[in-house]
């Protein structure tokens, strides 16, 4: 099954000690580009949860953020910067006596300037990271079926349009040896009128060889076999699933030209209309595998 590259995931854990919520949120990219918002305490094991990422995802711009609580007193430690806070309370003092004014510091105001604050320097707790990467592989979860829910819509949008493209193909297929018929018919003709004309003579062969190199840029025989082969591997990959992102956009692109250098060789207003619907139609296709991982 494809899987989209939009999508959105939430996962819970809780325990006496500490309460954790992931929430997991992408949408589509080039390549897969994460973005984390971690506490201080987990900065550290970004590259470890990447891996569990990379796990799940390939493909996307993925935001991945984490609500962390402390529930009991052990779990952090803080430590004050006591010589900073001397220095602080002492220039306060010495404006003070030289305002002349009375000055008695309020040390809980010191809770409120985080400046003066430093985490712990130390390890997390084991069960700490242990409880993150748990909760962080259900929030994944949680966003891979999104993703693959996504996923089938897309894949259940393309091919429904597939069954329009392959028509226009058939009708194009249809016309072509017509239009190849008449050009060469129309083209012969025109060279006769023209000799008669400038009462000049050319051989019936000489004529038929003309008309013959001018039916041959007009044949697109091989144009419409490649598009047919290409529109039945667009459902194959669709139906295997898979990181099928990538190979799906490149088809796309070669869909598209060879259905575009049916429409410059055969110069026929009917098969115009029929290519002009086709690339209409593939534009919209080409925008939904653009979600595709």
């Amino acid at each position: 099954m494809v899987r989209s590259m939009t999508g959105y995931g939430r996962s819970e854990l809780a325990t006496d000690r500490w309460a954790l919520t992931f929430e997991v949120k992408s949408v589509n990219s080039r390549y897969l580009d994460l973005k984390w918002r971690l506490p201080s305490i987990l900065r550290g094991l970004e590259s470890e949860l990447e891996k569990v990422v990379r796990e799940v995802g390939s493909r996307g711009r993925v935001e991945v953020s984490l609500n962390f609580r402390v529930l009991a007193t052990g779990v952090l430690e803080a430590s004050l910067n006591i010589p900073l806070a001397k220095a602080m309370i002492g220039q306060l003092s010495q404006l003070s006596d030289k305002l002349g004014v009375i000055y008695t510091p309020d040390l809980n105001r010191l809770l409120a300037v985080t400046s003066l604050w430093q985490d712990s320097a130390a390890e997390p707790d084991p069960a700490l990271v242990a409880d993150a990467t748990a909760c962080l592989r259900a929030a994944l979860a949680d966003w891979d079926q999104a993703r693959a829910r996504e996923g089938k819509a897309l894949a259940a949008d393309i091919a429904g349009r597939l069954t329009a493209l392959n028509g226009w193909v058939a009708e194009i297929a249809a016309l072509a040896p017509k239009v190849q018929e008449e050009k060469k018919t129309a083209t012969a003709e025109r060279i006769r009128q023209m000799l008669e004309k400038a009462g000049a003579e050319l051989e019936e062969a000489r004529i038929l060889q003309e008309t013959a190199v001018l039916a041959d840029r007009l044949d697109v025989s091989e144009e419409l076999t490649r598009l047919t082969t290409h529109l039945a591997r667009l459902d194959k990959l669709l139906a295997d699933g898979g990181e099928a992102g990538k190979r799906l956009d490149f088809l796309m692109q070669e869909i598209f030209r060879e259905i575009n250098t049916c429409g410059n060789k055969c110069q026929d207003a009917g098969i115009s209309r029929l290519v002009v619907d086709f690339k209409a139609e593939l534009e919209k296709c080409r925008e939904q595998v653009q979600n595709i991982e």
